[in-house]
């Protein structure tokens, strides 16, 4: 049986690939977010905590909750323990996002990632869609989103493969500049690969 087909949608931070997700959703195709199931499993996971623990080397869980913020100024400082705490939430969320495809009834199903290349996932999807945007854009976004500093957004900008990288990797590319109409670079995407489906 083949297994169904799926896209991987990536961006750096502030790119808005969340924003393109909610595009393909609207037209009946689920999306999986990788980072919001890397996020539960972090405080949901006993092993996960366990381990998140040890390389960090005390309690990153003091009142029960995960203290996001410490952990962020340890992993944009280290680029060494920013890889093994990916090598041990990465395998599950991928463990997850495989069983999740095959549950879906919809022609393809997308997983929308940060770290799709960095974290190895790209191995396991059909094609990939690489969401880009001006850097000024993407910092002004990031910094009204998540109330960080400009050279906290470009920490993390730092820690993610950059656009140069991701794009000839990439089967798609859409450009989410605030003068750029997504929606019909998302739907014809769609098509496309709606055609290919089709033709199989």
């Amino acid at each position: 049986m083949n297994h169904k087909f799926r896209l991987g949608i990536t961006g750096g931070i502030g790119s808005g690939k969340t924003s393109v997700g909610r595009v393909f959703n609207v037209l009946g195709i689920p999306v999986f977010s990788a980072d919001e199931t890397a996020r539960e499993i972090m405080e949901s996971d006993q092993n996960i905590i366990e381990n998140v623990n040890a390389l960090a080397g005390r309690n990153m869980y003091t009142d029960g909750y995960l203290d996001r913020k410490a952990l962020a100024g340890m992993i944009f400082n280290d680029s060494k323990l920013l890889v093994k705490i990916n090598n041990i939430v990465h395998p599950v969320v991928r463990g997850k996002f495989i069983k999740w495809s095959e549950q879906q009834e919809s022609d393809y199903v997308i997983l929308e990632a940060a770290i799709l290349f960095e974290s190895g996932t790209y191995k396991i999807l059909d094609r990939i869609l690489t969401v880009i945007a001006p850097m000024e854009e993407r910092i002004e976004r990031v910094v009204k989103r998540n109330n960080l500093t400009r050279e906290q957004v470009l920490d993390r900008i730092r820690n993610q493969s950059d656009d140069d990288f991701k794009i000839p990797r990439s089967y798609y590319v859409i450009n989410n500049s605030d003068n750029e109409m997504i929606i019909p670079a998302v739907i014809k995407i769609h098509n496309d690969i709606t055609e290919y489906l089709n033709k199989r």
